[in-house]
């Protein structure tokens, strides 16, 4: 029943969103184990509210208060699973820090995430987005998870098949949404790890590192060393990172604008597809480094739309529809937010 859960209620979310936007939950839920959801999916007034699943907040931008439940994941747990000729497999817990997490690996001399350090929230918040950075995403080294599904009851476990994975997208963005919860998410390694260094600022920091041979390690510093640089750290400033997904665009319209941009910054992908850097396009358009209200673009990385201190989430989508307008007028490409908007 719903009194032997330590539910809270009119719970303010704005240390549980990496924004620090001011918004409260009706009701909150830190959830331990997956025994605590079959008990929610039980108790027929908890099981009837609208559900929101949170991990480490960093990718949602609160325009309101939750009228509903908020379970939020703290799941905990890293383990090696086993192996195979080809790779090492790894689960965590939903409610695990991703960098940390991506840390633990490093230090067990399994290679293969660390180009995805220090990108901030969970780690079953990771295969929802099918977080991605530096030419590596999580599709690229993810094996199976397992979720639970609010319908059934039932625990069940997805391949990679299963879950979809698109450029920042998953079926947990479509089919399953508000329907299931990732409870862990295991990793194939690569035994035969190689590294992955094909972006410049990458080989740029390790040049200036006097690096030639790269480990897994020396990598992970580079991406640190880089994240560090262009982002904030939400402790100090609200953000969600990049708020906008890099669009993708045909050569057609590439060429187009090459033609008017020389300067433009894309990248050929292996489908044929050009993906344009949403952060140049926004700087181009003089958004960097200005505020609208509490709300502004950060000084170092245009990608990335800040809380200067008291922001509400309307005033920062305000800013952002701003910017995908004054995008769209000037270069004709329409760009399309990361965070989820509540």
């Amino acid at each position: 029943m719903a009194h032997s859960l330590p539910i809270q209620y009119d719970f303010s979310l704005r240390n549980h969103n990496t924004f620090g936007v001011e918004a409260n939950a009706h009701a909150y839920l830190p959830i331990a184990s997956a025994d605590m959801l079959v008990k929610v999916k039980s108790d027929i007034t908890l099981a009837a509210m609208p559900r929101l699943v949170l991990g480490g907040g960093s990718n949602i931008l609160l325009t309101r208060d939750f009228p509903g439940l908020v379970l939020h994941m703290e799941i905990k747990g890293i383990e090696i699973v086993g192996e195979d000729d080809d790779a090492t497999y790894v689960r965590a817990a939903a409610g695990e820090n991703w960098h940390q997490f991506v840390q633990w690996t490093l230090a067990h001399n399994l290679g293969g995430l660390e180009n995805l350090s220090l990108i901030p929230g969970s780690v079953g918040a990771a295969p929802i987005q099918n977080i991605g950075a530096y030419g590596i995403e999580i599709k690229d080294r993810f094996h199976s998870l397992t979720l639970f599904d609010f319908e059934t009851g039932e625990q069940s476990t997805l391949d990679k098949a299963d879950c979809m994975f698109g450029y920042r997208d998953s079926v947990f963005k479509h089919c399953l949404r508000d329907k299931a919860v990732v409870l862990d998410v295991t990793f194939a390694l690569p035994k035969k790890w190689q590294a992955v260094i094909r972006y410049a600022d990458v080989t740029q920091e390790l040049a200036a590192r006097k690096i030639a041979e790269p480990t897994a390690q020396d990598i992970s510093a580079a991406v640190i060393a880089i994240r560090t640089r262009k982002l904030p750290d939400p402790a100090m400033i609200g953000n969600a990172g990049s708020f906008f997904k890099n669009p993708v665009v045909t050569p057609l319209q590439r060429d187009a604008l090459l033609a008017t941009y020389p300067q433009l910054v894309n990248y050929a992908q292996p489908d044929g597809s050009v993906k344009l850097a949403a952060g140049w396009l926004i700087d181009q358009c003089g958004w960097k480094g200005k505020t609208a209200g509490a709300a502004g673009v950060y000084e170092n990385q245009a990608l990335v739309l800040v809380n200067r201190g008291g922001a509400s989430g309307t005033e920062i989508a305000q800013l952002a529809a701003a910017i995908q307008a004054d995008v769209a007028q000037r270069f004709d490409v329409q760009l399309e937010p990361e965070p989820i908007f509540l």
